[in-house]
């Protein structure tokens, strides 16, 4: 038994699933893992299936019927997690693409059950945190996204857009997932927000994000929007 789940959304991971699965179970805690993938047409849910045959207990598959947006393959996720008789206590948000070290995934939850976390950010711009093998534009967009969303906000947290975290059963449990709007990246900025205004203790965890090594980044012109219409929005709200 775990009482830790992994989600990982994937679109056209084939080159990179197989082996994160192998990185994850080779950690010393037990982690399951929730593969959600929206139909991917390099058959990266047919690799999942041939895996569970070695892992059937922690390896779970959920598919979806084509691309329907990180941000929802994120609350499927939690949804799937919740419902479960394992019981769950901690929920995972990570690539599949090696951008986010598996072995962070052990201090993220340490800073949850250990220390006073009720949400631990696997986070690029807090003291001891970096960025490598990212060309400068992408930098320049991530940095300059995290610091108009703490500006128009008000949010104190270095790295709003990250995308590696770990929450508590208590915040999912709390949030009406029928309210988040974003479907993109702006959902990394919107559920932390969520998160703070019902009131829990978010923890920055510093890591060291590295670019995608195999597959397409996802990154593309309408997200970027969303990603700035949404945090005037949560503003607003």
């Amino acid at each position: 038994m775990s009482d830790s789940l992994v989600i990982i959304p994937t679109y056209n991971e084939r080159e990179n699933i197989s082996r994160m699965v192998e990185v994850v179970f080779g950690l010393s805690q037990p982690f399951h893992l929730l593969i959600v993938d929206d139909g991917s047409p390099d058959g990266t849910g047919d690799v999942v299936r041939g895996l569970q045959r070695r892992f059937p207990d922690r390896l779970h598959l959920l598919e979806r019927s084509g691309k329907l947006g990180l941000g929802t393959a994120y609350l499927d996720g939690f949804r799937w997690g919740l419902a479960r008789p394992e019981g769950y206590r901690y929920f995972f948000e990570m690539d599949a693409d090696f951008s986010h070290t598996p072995a962070d995934l052990i201090r993220l939850r340490a800073a949850c059950h250990d220390g006073n976390a009720d949400v631990a950010v696997g986070s690029r711009y807090t003291k001891g945190g970096a960025v490598e093998n990212w060309p400068m534009d992408r930098i320049v967009l991530s940095y300059g996204a995290s610091l108009y969303t703490r500006i128009v906000t008000g949010m104190p947290v270095k790295d709003p857009t990250a995308g590696f975290m770990c929450y508590s059963r208590p915040v999912l449990e709390a949030m009406n997932f029928s309210e988040i709007q974003c479907i993109g990246y702006a959902f990394q900025i919107e559920m932390k927000f969520t998160a703070r205004r019902l009131g829990f203790n978010i923890v920055e965890v510093p890591i060291t994000f590295t670019d995608r090594i195999a597959g397409n980044s996802k990154m593309h012109k309408s997200i970027i929007k969303e990603a700035v219409l949404g945090v005037l929005r949560l503003r607003w709200r």
